[in-house]
């Protein structure tokens, strides 16, 4: 691995997936495929309309998903997984896996 630690673009990459709800909508989308707003609402229990929106926007601003409105009443909209942000999945389950590890790690090290 050819990294150079001044030219490191993790802190980029994280600014993209941190918050306690992207990485959350993202597997949804990863794994069930489109979704209308308010299925990702019932499916994201405990975040707020508010919130959603938030997330869903900055997603969309990085090319991750996509946002598609449908002309009709009332007014549909579903977000999808980009073709682009099809290449986080690796890291998503990368990051999930660690994730799964470190905490049995935690837990085996406090019963020490």
């Amino acid at each position: 691995m050819d990294m150079q630690p001044e030219l490191c673009k993790v802190d980029d990459a994280l600014g993209i997936l941190v918050g306690k709800w992207k990485p959350i909508i993202l597997l949804i989308l990863l794994q069930e495929g489109t979704k209308r707003f308010s299925d990702l609402k019932r499916r994201v229990p405990g975040i707020t309309q508010k919130m959603l929106t938030k997330q869903l926007r900055e997603l969309e601003e990085e090319d991750i998903i996509t946002r598609n409105v449908y002309a009709q009443v009332p007014p549909k909209v579903e977000y999808s997984i980009s073709e682009y942000g099809r290449s986080l999945e690796p890291i998503l389950v990368a990051m999930h896996e660690w994730g799964t590890a470190h905490t049995l790690h935690k837990t085996k090290k406090g019963q020490l």
